[in-house]
């Protein structure tokens, strides 16, 4: 499978746009405060001229829930503020509006886009201390699916209960993929999530601080010294913030270096193996012998999965075997590596581990009609039990 095919389904899912787009934006639940407020009956009607909502948030809230319920996503136009600076009107209109813009240098692989002119919008104009719809288009010129409603960026939120939960288990040393399961199993199914697993993934990346404690970071040095003074050939680096915080650290031994230099035709890297008491993801680099066994070619502690992290670490390993890239990568199907790995290893074949794609397929196929069929299709291409 390649990497880089990108469906036209997915990229749906996906909901790229351009970041210059400076009057176009995704709308989003600032603070928890509308999350735990009560679905109103008004949230049952359509967008129409005159309805009237008491403030910005029920405005904003009513129109996501909508779309939400038709299977559309959101964003934000045309914000006016008056004199007082006190906000005029605004437009809420679906995320497919707007001319199909590519920003890939590559033009034998532009950037997907989801956009198509989609002429669905409302207008919400102020009166007095509220807000009114002054103009509203609801038809749209492509399909929409409330199936399909979960995957889109502006529908995806972590409400305050899967927030504490993520917390609690990511303090008890439980990995991502367990955490994420017991959520879903507490909601019923991958299709009762407001979420997936990279939303949550990305919640604790936020939430995570690094905190060191006094004299860790001068212990890690002085252990790689004395790892250097055992084997001359050991290699090491640290990734330090301007502020002192250690961020990232890699290192590999005379062994995986060695290694490296037979077996470097294939390559996997994968982050989901484990954390320590810091909740540092542990990054190893493994590779295959001549017997089929799997060899470790180094490995790192990251602060953070950002495409910033994986490219100091794809070039700190790259630097230690001598800049010789591998030829091909396997990894998750993780969009900050894939740009890192296009950055340091732009000749080198990127694929999807099998393993990955297949858990992915519950939550990501569980709502079709033909969903067995598509598992079971999987697993006997691929000899999966």
């Amino acid at each position: 499978m390649e990497s880089n095919l990108i469906s036209d389904e997915l990229a749906e899912q996906n909901m790229i746009f351009q970041e210059d787009d400076a009057d176009v934006f995704f709308v989003e639940e600032n603070g928890d405060h509308l999350e735990d407020q009560q679905v109103e009956p008004i949230m049952m009607l359509e967008p129409k001229k005159g309805l009237m909502f008491d403030s910005e948030d029920d405005a904003v809230k009513f129109y996501k829930g909508y779309a939400r319920k038709k299977g559309f996503g959101v964003v934000r136009r045309t914000t006016r503020y008056d004199e007082d600076n006190k906000l005029h009107y605004f437009t809420l209109a679906c995320s497919r509006q707007g001319k199909a813009q590519y920003s890939s240098k590559n033009s034998f692989k532009p950037n997907p886009s989801t956009r198509m002119q989609c002429p669905a919008k409302s207008i919400f104009s102020r009166r007095g201390d509220k807000f009114c719809i002054s103009s509203v288009t609801v038809g749209h010129n492509h399909p929409i699916s409330p199936s399909k409603s979960r995957f889109l960026r502006c529908h995806k939120k972590l409400d305050l209960h899967a927030k504490r939960t993520l917390e609690l288990n990511d303090q008890a040393g439980i990995r991502m993929n367990k955490n994420f399961g017991s959520l879903v199993m507490q909601a019923g199914g991958y299709d009762k999530l407001q979420f997936g697993e990279k939303e949550c993934r990305n919640y604790l990346q936020e939430t995570r601080r690094l905190q060191l404690g006094a004299g860790d970071a001068h212990a890690v040095y002085q252990y790689f010294l004395r790892m250097q003074s055992k084997d001359p050939d050991f290699f090491h680096l640290m990734d330090v913030a301007e502020d002192g915080r250690l961020r990232n650290v890699f290192w590999a031994d005379s062994r995986s270096r060695a290694t490296y230099e037979s077996f470097s035709d294939v390559v996997t890297f994968d982050t989901t193996y484990l954390t320590n008491k810091y909740s540092m993801p542990f990054a190893p680099f493994v590779g295959v012998n001549h017997h089929g066994e799997s060899v470790l070619l180094g490995c790192g502690l990251l602060s953070n999965e950002d495409t910033d992290t994986f490219v100091w670490l794809f070039k700190s390993w790259l630097c230690c075997m001598s800049n010789n890239p591998p030829n091909a990568i396997i990894t998750d199907q993780c969009k900050a590596m894939q740009n890192a790995i296009g950055e340091v290893f732009p000749m080198a074949r990127h694929r999807w581990c099998i393993w990955h794609i297949m858990k992915k397929i519950p939550e990501k196929l569980s709502g079709y009609e033909k969903y067995e069929n598509i598992k079971y299709t999987f697993q006997m291409r691929f000899m999966i039990p």
